[in-house]
């Protein structure tokens, strides 16, 4: 009889360790840390997204500064989100929409003076 429960009770304990793990997603490949290169009318410049698990995120440039990511989504390998960055003084807001292909970003930022072009790789 004790073999009996023992027997039953591990099973209860495998079928909820495998219900738990069918539950877990894994991360949207957009997750992680990515060095970024925007193409700008004035020269290349260099920054970093850091994209959380719950789609939170930042990014950070020498040039533009740190600023929080807004309205991240996602669907199937495309992206879109928005910053808004301060440029000399003048606040600009960002809205990029491209897509995520392993460890390779491309997409553009649509701003106000038109697009600029953005690739990024995963660190």
């Amino acid at each position: 009889m004790k073999t009996r429960i023992a027997s039953l009770l591990m099973g209860f304990a495998v079928a909820l360790l495998l219900t738990a793990c069918a539950g877990t997603s894994a991360p949207h490949p957009l997750v992680g840390a990515w060095a970024i290169t925007i193409d700008t009318p004035v020269g290349a410049m260099n920054g970093n997204l850091n994209i959380n698990p719950d789609m939170t995120g930042e990014m950070s440039s020498t040039d533009l500064g740190s600023a929080a990511l807004n309205g991240i989504t996602v669907d199937g390998e495309a992206v879109q989100f928005s910053t808004t960055v301060n440029a000399q003084g003048q606040s600009i807001t960002l809205a990029f929409n491209g897509t995520v292909s392993g460890d390779q970003l491309a997409g553009q930022f649509n701003t106000d003076f038109g697009p600029i072009a953005v690739t990024g790789t995963r660190q």
